[in-house]
C-alpha cells in the first residue's frame, strides 16, 4: 500500500511536533518553521526565475539549510528526538556573507533607497526577502519567549534576508534593468 499524505490526526487543529508533544496549530513554534517552509517554497521559484547558475546553486544550498531550520523548529526542545537533525553551522553563516561581498564587488555603490521592481525575477527577490525577514522576526519573538531557538537560526535568516537583498540587486545587474531609486516626496 503507498504512503498516504493525510492522517487526520490534524483535523481537530493540533499537530505534534518531532518528539511527540502536541500542539496547537497556531503555536508560535509551528508558525515558525511553517513561515521557514513558506520562504524555502518562494525560493524554489527565485531559482525558477533567474538564469545565473552560480546564483541557482547557491540558493539550492540556502533550499537545504531551510529545511535544516525548519527541523530544528519543528523538535520539542523538552524531548530527547530519535531523528537526526542536522546542524547548522556558523560556515554556513560565512558562505552566505561570502557571497554578499563577492556580488557586491560588481555593484556600484548605493546612493539611495531602491525600490522593488523592474523584473519579474527582482521583484519575486524582494517578497522573498521579506518572508525572510517575516521568519527571522518570529524567531525572534520564539526566543523573547523563552521558547528554546539554537542562536544561530536567527544569525542565519538574517544574513539570508541580506544575501536576498544583494541577490536581488545582482541579478537586476545581470539582466542589465535600472534599479529604481526611492525619491521621497518633500
Amino acid at each position: 500500500m503507498a504512503f498516504r499524505i493525510y492522517t487526520k490526526t490534524g483535523d481537530l487543529g493540533k499537530t505534534s511536533l518531532i518528539g511527540g508533544t502536541k500542539v496547537p496549530k497556531s503555536h508560535i513554534r509551528i508558525e515558525s518553521y511553517g513561515t521557514v517552509d513558506e520562504l524555502n517554497s518562494f525560493i524554489g521559484l527565485v531559482i525558477d526565475l533567474i538564469t545565473d547558475e552560480h546564483s541557482r546553486n547557491t540558493l539550492r544550498e540556502v533550499q537545504d539549510r531551510l529545511f535544516t531550520i525548519g527541523s530544528s523548529l519543528a523538535c520539542d526542545p523538552d524531548k530527547e528526538s530519535l531523528m537526526k537533525i542536522p546542524d547548522l553551522k556558523d560556515s554556513d553563516v560565512e558562505r552566505l556573507e561570502k557571497e554578499i561581498d563577492q556580488m557586491n564587488d560588481v555593484l556600484p555603490d548605493m546612493k539611495s533607497f531602491i525600490l522593488p521592481g523592474g523584473h519579474q525575477a527582482i521583484s519575486t527577490i524582494h517578497v522573498v526577502r521579506c518572508v525572510c525577514r517575516r521568519a527571522e522576526r518570529i524567531c525572534v519573538h520564539m526566543q523573547e519567549e523563552n521558547l528554546f531557538i539554537e542562536p544561530i537560526v536567527i544569525k542565519y535568516l538574517n544574513r539570508l534576508s541580506d544575501y536576498l537583498f544583494v541577490l536581488s540587486r545582482y541579478i537586476g545587474h545581470i539582466l542589465q534593468v535600472q534599479e529604481i531609486p526611492w525619491k521621497p516626496r518633500l
